[in-house]
């Protein structure tokens, strides 16, 4: 018996000790190294938004370092009037694939005194902002069919927004379209005078190493690439904001960015603290955003980049390529960073969808050595003299999203990846030069 109680006596002393251990724990969980732009504002910035109405463009990644979202941050604070919401590619929510068309709506989780809030689409309708879904928004909204959202506010009780929050999280490349949208909105407020502030997020993958071609401007500015900038630009999408207002906007907008506390330049975004936030339905993870710069460019060609795949842009293929020659031979270029490993995959949707395609998928070894954008040069090349028969490239969209034709047809004629990379460096060091007075940290 005197046994038993002593074994009761210490199986209680362990259970103790060990609730002690857990709460220290969680009292000790790390707190972000990196303060939002979105807390510093909501901290101390509400004066900029007093006795006006707001709209706010964000998505999915528009939350807190606590996963609460700007949308609920913005709506339930009393210094705040929030009037509209403005979605970019993919939606307010995150519930449409690439490309998707997306409509206007009511919205009736978040209400207003006049009803459900009206939720406008920048990738529908419209990809910048007209001037009634600033000035007229409820009878303008009412133009469309939004009759599958229920419930709309009476005539003539929403009238218009003075200023414009943007807070979304880019993810460092060019042809992601959410700095296009920015470029949109700003436009938009510049004509007409409406005040745009931008809350700052980090560049997922730091804000220093700059790659791949200046899209040549105007003749390849477009929604995927509108302004005269490097592949990947090592800048903040605040940072961008104010390069894009005072160099390259015909009318500068009323501009204020909220600058984070805390994010270096030489930062990733797992080293910031802040919990992940899936930006668009096939960046997943910081490792999709890292090779992001150069395996999109495989949606220019006949090769999947590994849509509808559990490893979007990581893994890429087709049904006539041989994944372990293809890997073998991309392996013996001793390319800085990465490894390759033959995979086989059945997209469920996309290219060759729920067709066997052989291909490789990328292991990152050291994300500071790899260049994402060299990389995939050098895969395109690969890929196109193992199958010179088979290979093709989609040239007007290649050529669109790569910001010039020079890269394709310098490929097509057997010029070396080094040669056309050597041919970008007089770009990027005239960008280092021309992005210095917009760096805010």
């Amino acid at each position: 018996m005197k046994y038993r109680a002593f074994f009761f006596l210490l199986a209680g002393v362990i259970f103790l000790a060990s609730c002690a251990e857990k709460k220290k724990e969680t009292a000790a969980a790390p707190v972000p190294k990196v303060k939002l732009g979105v807390e510093v504002f909501l901290e101390s910035h509400l004066d900029l938004v007093k006795g006006k109405k707001v709209g706010l463009i964000t998505n999915p990644t528009g939350v807190d370092s606590q996963l609460r979202s700007v949308v609920d941050l913005l709506h339930g604070n009393p210094g705040i009037d929030l009037v509209a919401l403005y979605g970019p590619e993919h939606g307010i929510r995150g519930n449409a694939q690439a490309g998707e068309y997306v409509p206007f709506y009511y919205d009736e989780k978040y209400k207003l005194p006049v009803g459900p809030i009206p939720v406008f689409s920048l990738y529908g309708q419209s990809l910048k902002p007209a001037p009634d879904m600033l000035k007229n928004i409820d009878e303008y909204m009412r133009s469309f069919d939004t009759t599958r959202s229920g419930k709309t506010p009476e005539a003539g009780m929403i009238k218009n927004v003075d200023v414009l929050i943007f807070d979304i999280q880019d993810v460092g490349t060019r042809i992601y379209t959410y700095a296009t949208t920015m470029a949109y909105v700003m436009q938009a407020c510049a004509e007409n005078g409406i005040d745009f502030i931008v809350l700052d997020r980090p560049n997922p993958i730091n804000g220093e190493v700059m790659e791949g071609p200046i899209l040549e401007y105007p003749e390849y500015s477009s929604f995927v690439g509108i302004y005269p900038v490097p592949v990947r630009y090592g800048m903040t999408v605040g940072e961008l904001a104010r390069l894009y207002n005072d160099r390259f906007l015909e009318k500068k907008a009323s501009l204020t960015v909220i600058p984070m506390q805390g994010w270096k330049r030489t930062m990733w975004y797992d080293e910031t603290g802040l919990p992940w936030v899936t930006p668009s339905p096939n960046m997943p993870t910081v490792e999709t955003a890292t090779v992001y710069p150069g395996q999109v460019y495989l949606e220019g060609t006949n090769v999947s980049e590994g849509r509808g795949t559990t490893k979007p842009f990581e893994m890429f293929g087709a049904p006539w390529i041989d994944g372990y020659e293809l890997t073998r031979r991309l392996n013996s270029l001793n390319l800085a960073g990465v490894l390759f490993r033959e995979a086989w995959f059945s997209p469920t949707f996309s290219k060759f969808s729920g067709e066997l395609c052989g291909g490789a998928q990328i292991h990152l070894r050291d994300r500071n050595a790899y260049r994402p954008f060299e990389t995939t040069l050098h895969i395109i090349k690969t890929m196109r003299d193992m199958y010179p028969d088979k290979f093709e490239f989609q040239p007007e969209y290649f050529d669109q999203i790569m910001g010039t034709a020079k890269v394709r047809e310098s490929l097509n004629k057997g010029v070396g990846v080094s040669e056309i990379v050597a041919g970008f460096e007089k770009g990027l060091a005239d960008f280092t030069q021309l992005r210095k007075p917009y760096l805010l940290y």
